[in-house]
């Protein structure tokens, strides 16, 4: 059934146009038991979406709507491995790589979880090999330095981690410092080539098909400078190159040694795979036992979202609310602002996991849509956007809905002054966060005002009545952050299921991959080219005119 086809969705819209239309988030806010309604908390969670512009009549239809669009047999069949990935006819397990060891999952016959556990120990036997030293370079010197070669999901949900949770590297008896590479452009690289030591350096390639060319360009440009300081091949890829991917037969092609393959399936995908082996530099990072504790978050959180009722799934209520603002209320932008400088990354991983996988004009039926389906997603850390794009969202022209996400204490115990001062510090962030989702409801004249024209009295008026919602978690743990992550990844299950497209699959990132390939063969040739259309041909052929003077041709003097 098409969304808008459901009855829940014109009750929705009446609903809007007779009681909300135009009515304030701050007058729904003058009831005192609104809390009671629209905050919930899970384990390490507490959500509070009373924020938003709804009322209990308002979630009681989306809980109605998601009922009619059979949302619960979705979520059921998506923890039980049905093909929810239609167009690829295959399951979207990511949550099977988060199962503690002694569950089961039997899909066609065989328990998938005891596949996954035998990846996870291989996993570890390289996290100890190469944290102990015992994993050596071509000179005979233990690796101090790991690069992650990957892109999109593949370098993405990596370096977020690590990142965020930099504080929580163990004291390894060889430390190791993870780096990450991605642009096809070779600038990363390079740069790393021009402070990393060749002797003492792994590459970690990280690719499903292992076809990607953005990373086997840099793994090619990284076997290149290994060679250049040691000539023999077989020994440069055993002991400086481990491979990550579903084709084994690829990686074996390549020329990486069978025992430093790790394996991925066709069940998960990329920008869901963190949690899988490719999350081989957050173990290193941190530990296997920390990774442990990220996974077992996200399993905690799975089950709530698996087994609890859609007026009380905090997930759910996520995505139906974000339903709510793109469909109904008209709000076609998501802002991601988490207050803590150690989640900088997790603007950019959400961007990737909504817009790759809601990013649908069709259906699952492949009948073209006619209703938006994901709205643009963009943040960034929380007082630094205060500073920068906080003026649109204050006084711009467009409705943007807000998620602001904040760790209650900065440590949960605090042993030095040093970590006093930054607790105390932290109580000034929280301040702000609070201080900015309020600004953004009521806004109103400028309490700085200080008088004034009227003129300049309406350049320093609020308009407010912007939706958001908060998030809290009481520390920034690998166990909190699992939670955090994956409360995401249902919520965008739970939207796509809503609007009945695939959220799994990718073909629009295929497109312009296939196209290069024809373009790049285009600018190899030494005849001007006429075979695109006008403005591609005009600028094929300007590379074509002007590319050595970029190799660095003297300049005149």
């Amino acid at each position: 059934m098409n969304a808008t086809e459901a009855k829940t969705w014109n009750k929705l819209q009446k609903h809007l146009d007779d009681e909300l239309a135009n009515v304030r988030i701050e007058e729904l806010n003058k009831c005192d038991k609104r809390s009671d309604l629209l905050s919930f908390n899970f384990d390490q969670l507490l959500v509070d979406f009373s924020k938003q512009k709804v009322n209990s009549n308002t979630m009681q239809l989306l809980f109605e709507l998601g009922e009619e669009l059979n949302l619960t047999n979705a979520i059921k069949n998506l923890a039980s491995g049905d093909k929810v990935n239609t167009t690829e006819n295959r399951p979207a397990l990511h949550s099977a790589l988060r199962l503690n060891p002694n569950d089961s999952l039997v899909l066609d016959g065989d328990d998938i979880n005891r596949h996954v556990q035998i990846e996870l120990a291989r996993m570890s036997k390289v996290v100890d090999d190469i944290t102990t030293g015992n994993w050596r370079g071509y000179s005979g010197k233990p690796i101090t330095d790991v690069v992650n070669l990957g892109v999109g999901g593949s370098d993405l949900g990596p370096l977020l981690v690590c990142e965020a949770l930099d504080e929580f590297k163990e004291a390894h008896s060889n430390p190791v410092d993870v780096h990450f590479a991605s642009t096809m452009d070779g600038s990363q690289v390079s740069l790393l080539f021009e402070r990393l030591n060749p002797e003492t350096t792994l590459f970690v390639i990280v690719s499903k098909s292992f076809t990607t060319i953005d990373t086997l360009s840099n793994a090619a440009s990284a076997k290149a400078w290994l060679l250049n300081a040691f000539q023999d091949e077989s020994i440069i890829i055993k002991q400086h190159f481990i491979g990550i991917s579903v084709s084994e037969s690829k990686m074996e092609k390549w020329g990486i040694h069978p025992e430093h393959q790790l394996k991925l399936w066709d069940w998960v995908g990329g920008r869901f795979s963190l949690w899988s082996a490719v999350g081989l530099t957050i173990a290193l990072k941190i530990g296997m036992a920390n990774f442990r504790r990220l996974l077992n978050g996200a399993n905690k959180l799975d089950q709530h979202f698996f087994s609890t009722d859609i007026n009380q799934n905090i997930p759910v209520i996520l995505g139906l609310l974000g339903i709510w603002n793109t469909n109904f209320l008209n709000i076609k932008a998501q802002a991601i602002l988490p207050y803590d400088a150690r989640l900088k990354y997790f603007p950019d991983y959400l961007t990737q996991l909504e817009m790759e996988s809601n990013g649908k004009s069709v259906t699952l039926q492949g009948e073209r849509i006619s209703f938006d389906t994901c709205p643009i997603l963009w943040g960034e850390v929380g007082p630094n956007a205060q500073h920068a794009f906080y003026q649109l969202l204050h006084q711009g022209t467009r409705k943007v809905a807000c998620d602001f996400i904040a760790p209650v204490n900065r440590f949960s115990t605090i042993t030095s002054e040093h970590e006093k001062s930054l607790h105390n510090q932290h109580l000034l962030t929280i301040a702000n966060c609070f201080a900015q989702s309020r600004a953004l409801m009521v806004g109103g004249s400028s309490a700085v005002d200080g008088g004034g024209s009227s003129e300049l009295k309406n350049h320093k008026f609020y308009p407010g009545d912007q939706s958001s919602t908060t998030i809290l978690i009481p520390e920034l743990t690998p166990y909190s952050l699992g939670q955090l992550i994956a409360l995401y990844e249902h919520k965008v299950f739970v939207m796509a299921t809503i609007w009945g497209i695939n959220p799994f699959d990718q073909w629009g990132v295929e497109l312009g991959k296939l196209m290069a390939n024809d373009t790049l063969r285009e600018l190899n040739l030494d005849s001007m080219t006429m075979c695109f259309d006008a403005s591609t041909n005009y600028l094929m052929n300007y590379v074509k005119s002007n590319f050595a003077t970029f190799k660095g041709v003297e300049e005149d003097k």
